[in-house]
């Protein structure tokens, strides 16, 4: 066997073993490059002889053509491979179920839900939603909602204290979203409608209690506001929310220190079953508080309580969502259990609204 003949079967042999396009790519380069095995052959013919030259070229012109045609026939047998493993890998069984798609899968936390049915509602009675920062000073946490240095109503909120500042003063986590009722007062002129959804924080934790939870407060300050007003405002919400024809309601005397007098709210309900319906049978459930706004209140928002008044609410978003949706641990709430928000979740494009149905 000559050198070429020995050549041109050492070139077909790495041919035929590459394995893909690449190393096929490698082959050529090192056969026809420039400094390839072929292209060195050829650089030889100018020292031969012409006798010599006219016996090799065709050979070696010959043995480049081959090992060309060998080249480009292998790149097809890949091609055709790698899409047919392609096809293999990439094959769609027909037979499976659809996946859901996101708008499908996701699901909007009961929580947020809630907030957006009670934004519904009460923007339905002409109130505008407000809001306010999660870290407050003493004064609006406090002070501006008659609570007074040393007043013993203070201990009714276990409150978390943040580190002093420079100045000596110890802000907190808002116990309520009432300060917002006084940052509105102060750069608001009456009448005044306000919803005021939030995060809240109080030192407390247990299956009804949560040291994170949600507390929605509402405001209305006018010159003719009145406890008959509160009550139809309350009456509206809840036949509204629970979604129930008539519901009847209890307004007990109770104490607060930004409102007097204060009442706290309890709604008929029946709960001889495994639910608790509202709007029917003999028992009562306390819902809220609310109250008609001090007067040392709205002085201190340099309101002249002889001219304004108004009242005011406030109601556990957690709360009336377990109450509504039967969930039974409002640590469920945060942990972040996939499993409870695909069984308590709403879907994404399920929009409460009045005309509509808020719970979708």
């Amino acid at each position: 066997m000559t050198d070429i003949e020995k050549l041109e079967s050492s070139i077909l042999a790495d041919i035929d073993t590459a394995s893909d396009e690449a190393a096929l790519e490698a082959v050529r380069v090192a056969a026809l490059g420039k400094k390839g095995s072929i292209s060195e052959v050829m650089k030889t013919l100018g020292r031969m002889s012409n006798e010599e030259r006219k016996e090799m070229g065709p050979k070696l012109n010959g043995l480049k053509t081959a090992i060309a045609d060998a080249i480009a026939s292998r790149k097809e047998i890949l091609k055709r491979e790698a899409i047919e493993k392609r096809l293999v890998s990439e094959t769609t069984d027909v037979t499976l179920p659809v996946r859901q798609s996101p708008a499908e899968a996701g699901r909007i936390h009961p929580i947020s839900q809630v907030m957006d049915e009670i934004t519904a509602i009460f923007a339905d009675m002409g109130f505008s939603v407000a809001e306010g920062p999660d870290i407050e000073t003493d004064y609006y946490n406090f002070v501006a909602l008659n609570f007074p240095e040393g007043h013993p109503a203070r201990e009714m909120h276990d409150t978390f204290f943040m580190e002093p500042d420079e100045n000596g003063e110890r802000k907190v986590l808002r116990t309520h979203t009432s300060p917002v009722q006084i940052r509105t007062m102060e750069t608001q002129e009456p009448p005044i409608r306000i919803v005021i959804p939030g995060k809240t924080y109080r030192f407390d934790s247990d299956a009804t209690h949560s040291p994170m939870f949600h507390q929605l407060e509402g405001l209305v300050i006018d010159k003719s506001a009145n406890i008959a007003n509160l009550k139809w405002v309350l009456e509206e919400f809840c036949k509204a929310f629970f979604e129930v024809d008539a519901v009847k309601m209890r307004f007990r005397p109770s104490f607060f220190p930004f409102t007097e007098p204060s009442l706290e709210v309890d709604i008929q309900c029946d709960r001889s079953g495994n639910e608790v319906r509202f709007g029917e049978g003999d028992d009562w459930m306390e819902i809220l508080g609310c109250g008609m706004v001090h007067p040392n209140v709205l002085r201190n928002c340099n309101l002249d309580p002889d001219v304004y008044q108004g009242f005011a609410w406030g109601m556990g978003i957690d709360r009336i969502a377990m109450l509504k949706y039967g969930m039974p641990d409002l640590r469920d709430f945060f942990n972040a259990d996939v499993r409870w928000i695909r069984h308590y979740g709403f879907r994404p494009l399920d929009i409460p609204t009045l005309f509509g149905g808020l719970s979708g």
